[in-house]
């Protein structure tokens, strides 16, 4: 579990902000940062991580006391069990893929873990090769089995997946899940994007101006406040409900949010995260997966 309450004064772009950021995820929950650019998500992870100080507060995971401004207490962030994903990959690029998972990992410690992570995430092939040679893909995979090879109290993801093509973007969210679920670590992902953050997280935390604006599940958070009157789009499809005798399609267009109702028979061949083409003629809207 993750308990913290921080306080830290932040210089961005937009002036000076005061950020004051209190929540708590639970042990092997995951959950999501949303916010703009500047509202201090990146830095809330860089706290957790040890990598920035905060002016005051504390941070408690798993029972363990990180920081305490009041007493004095800052854990290096060598002594923290936290991994970090950054959006850049951070990898060795003199090390090859088993030596950069092995790289965490202190002098005669057991191997076992780089093991189970080269052959769950699909590394093995690629095990003797270095960063340069892997796809973008594939070395953010590296960056995230890095992460957990020291088998983390906490995972920090931010924007891990951003600068990577769709459809490796969709690959490594299954991935992302997996191995979260495999190991039951509590996670934060910094993510602008809707869609991925209905895919992985239970819960979502929107930062604006340094403050927790509204928190809950994602759809509870975004369903009722992004609906558009659009009618033709492609879009990602976010979430299935069934109401009565129809099925209610939530679907994702940039960052407005559409529900189409669509008779059963009309959604067999859909699943969420599908990409989607929604087309109307007046009421009567067609929603077809786009390959």
């Amino acid at each position: 579990m993750i308990r913290f309450s921080l306080r830290k004064r932040l210089h961005t772009a937009e002036g000076e902000i005061q950020l004051g950021l209190e929540m708590e995820v639970g042990a092997g929950q995951f959950a999501s940062l949303y916010g703009k650019s500047g509202s201090g998500k990146t830095t809330l992870l860089r706290m957790l991580a040890g990598l920035a100080d905060p002016d005051e507060g504390y941070i408690q995971v798993g029972g363990r006391i990180w920081f305490d401004s009041a007493k004095g207490v800052n854990l290096p962030p060598q002594k923290r069990a936290a991994g970090m994903v950054f959006q850049d990959y951070a990898l060795f690029p003199h090390l090859s893929v088993r030596e950069n998972l092995e790289f965490p990992l202190k002098r005669g410690a057991p191997r076992d873990r780089v093991e189970e992570i080269l052959d769950m995430m699909g590394l093995r092939p690629f095990e003797k090769r270095r960063p340069d040679t892997l796809s973008g893909g594939q070395r953010q995979k590296v960056a995230l089995g890095r992460a957990l090879v020291t088998k983390p109290e906490i995972l920090l993801l931010d924007e891990p997946l951003s600068a990577i093509d769709v459809e490796s973007r969709l690959i490594l969210q299954d991935e992302i899940a997996a191995v979260q679920k495999k190991y039951e670590v509590a996670t934060l992902l910094v993510s602008h994007d809707l869609a991925e953050i209905f895919r992985l997280s239970q819960q979502v935390f929107c930062i604006e101006q340094g403050r927790i604006a509204r928190s809950g599940k994602p759809e509870s958070v975004f369903l009722r406040e992004r609906l558009s009157g659009k009618f033709k789009f492609t879009g990602i499809l976010l979430e299935i409900n069934k109401s009565d005798a129809v099925k209610i399609l939530s679907i994702l267009i940039g960052n407005d949010i559409v529900k189409v109702a669509l008779v059963p028979e009309d959604t067999t061949r859909l699943a969420v995260g599908d990409k989607v083409l929604v087309s109307s003629k007046a009421f009567n809207p067609l929603v077809l997966k786009i390959d």
